[in-house]
């Protein structure tokens, strides 16, 4: 029993973790059009017991985009200011396979929720 439980956990981590980084992801996205804000990125560590915990939010170090619009009220006095540098091509990217990862550990929770079910009714005979 232990190891199913140890599998639920494992799998309710990991559903927590992809559901976090969808979220900066979904942040991401909801700013890439915001002067000067700069992508963040979410780092995942295995914890001892096998689940999985959300690292630090790290920000981009890519450069700011550089955009030429003298009439912006941030632009300098050569008409640049700094955009963001998210990529909406990587962030479609990272959403995706966030969501893949967290179906495939709903797959899993399920997996062994249903065994844990099967075990009881074993148990109950």
């Amino acid at each position: 029993m232990s190891d199913l439980s140890t599998a639920l956990s494992a799998a309710a981590s990991g559903m927590e973790a992809q559901a976090m980084r969808l979220r900066h992801v979904s942040e991401n996205i909801a700013n890439a059009d915001t002067p000067g804000y700069h992508r963040k990125t979410l780092s995942f560590e295995q914890a001892v017991d096998g689940t999985v915990e959300p690292g630090r939010i790290r920000l981009g170090r890519e450069e700011l985009q550089r955009i030429y619009d003298p009439g912006h009220p941030l632009a300098d006095d050569g008409g640049y200011y700094d955009g963001s540098n998210v990529d909406l091509v990587i962030e479609i990217a990272d959403a995706r396979e966030a969501q893949r990862s967290y179906e495939a550990n709903l797959r899993m929770f399920d997996q062994a929720r249903q065994m844990t079910q099967g075990l009881f009714e074993l148990l109950r005979r």
